[in-house]
């Protein structure tokens, strides 16, 4: 595609990106080391809303538990690299199991995890539909939530902190600049692979389900396992987003798995538009930056997030990409 032939929402995405890593760019020359761990926040919660904008944007599933898969891959990191500070196996018998720092190692963990979990959660919460799904959703999140409170081993309710960062072959993940990197590329990997399930038969199929569920009966395809292999992959990039979030802070704790973490997750996504590619990435910058200019003012600060999110109900059901592209569709 010529850049003569791209859409006002393609120039709104390529603007988005630029901006992503221009803000941290501008910040590794400034000597602004803060600027560019903001900046990662934003990329790592961006991660974390692409994941649940397939389940909620294609397919229609709005879930309160996610952040139960976000805090499965930030304890995944935690207790991975907690016995390898320690030096203490996390299992000897049957069979020996031992904490690492190797980061491809971690994130494979945690989104084997993340997605096994999504897929007990989903086989029984996807039989249901509407607020029941939300409320069955909801329930496991917080049950999982209260296990972690009463996990000693691994800090319960005062969490878990990691005194060491790290390891990714080939970079130092210690300098701000270079982890921004890295989470700034799973980001635009992550984009790839859900612009690809969109456009392919399944992600149709998918959005078909979410549309009119009889008619994608009647082809012959059953929309319960499309949800759930929806759900399940959903869960596994929630679940790398919440193990780069808890290496980025070095400390892992149960808020990461808390209802109101799956609610900040849901923000990112309408502030940005509903079924919007780009929606979570730009979402998740605009709370960054409320975050951090009005946080400063106010304590308060979350009546004027709560002012945008009614503002955008109202007046802009798109999102902000949806306001500033028109009727133009969601995904080209």
């Amino acid at each position: 595609m010529g850049w003569r032939e791209m859409t006002r929402e393609t120039w709104i995405n390529v603007a988005a990106l630029a901006v992503l890593l221009g803000v941290p760019l501008w910040a590794l020359m400034a000597d602004e080391p803060f600027i560019i761990t903001l900046a990662t926040r934003a990329a790592i919660f961006a991660l974390a809303g692409v994941g649940l904008n397939l389940a909620l944007g294609t397919g229609g599933l709005v879930s309160l538990g996610h952040a139960a898969f976000f805090g499965i891959g930030g304890y995944a990191m935690g207790i991975l690299a907690s016995h390898a500070q320690s030096y203490a196996p996390i299992m000897e018998a049957p069979f020996l199991i031992e904490g690492t720092k190797s980061m491809p190692v971690i994130w494979l963990v945690a989104m084997v995890t993340s997605a096994l979990a999504a897929l007990a959660i989903g086989a029984l919460s996807l039989r249901t539909s509407g607020v029941y799904f939300i409320m069955i959703t909801l329930a496991f999140g917080q049950m999982i939530y209260y296990f972690a409170i009463s996990w000693p081993a691994y800090g319960g309710e005062d969490g878990l902190s990691i005194y060491v960062r790290n390891e990714f072959p080939g970079l130092n993940t210690l300098v701000p600049m270079q982890f921004f990197g890295l989470c700034f590329a799973i980001l635009c990997l992550a984009l790839l692979l859900m612009n690809a399930i969109h456009k392919s038969a399944f992600g149709l199929a998918l959005s078909a389900a979410r549309q009119n569920e009889t008619r994608v009966l009647s082809v012959g395809l059953k929309p319960y396992h499309l949800r759930l292999v929806a759900f399940v992959i959903s869960g596994a990039v929630t679940g790398l987003a919440g193990a780069l979030f808890a290496d980025l802070n070095r400390f892992v704790s149960p808020t990461m798995l808390s209802w109101q973490m799956s609610g900040e997750i849901i923000i990112f996504i309408i502030i940005g538009g509903v079924g919007r590619l780009f929606g979570p990435v730009i979402g998740a910058m605009i709370f960054i930056l409320l975050e951090h200019t009005l946080g400063g003012l106010s304590e308060f600060w979350h009546v004027y997030l709560g002012a945008l999110l009614l503002g955008i109900v109202l007046f802009a059901k798109g999102g902000v990409i949806g306001a500033l592209a028109g009727r133009e569709k969601a995904h080209d």
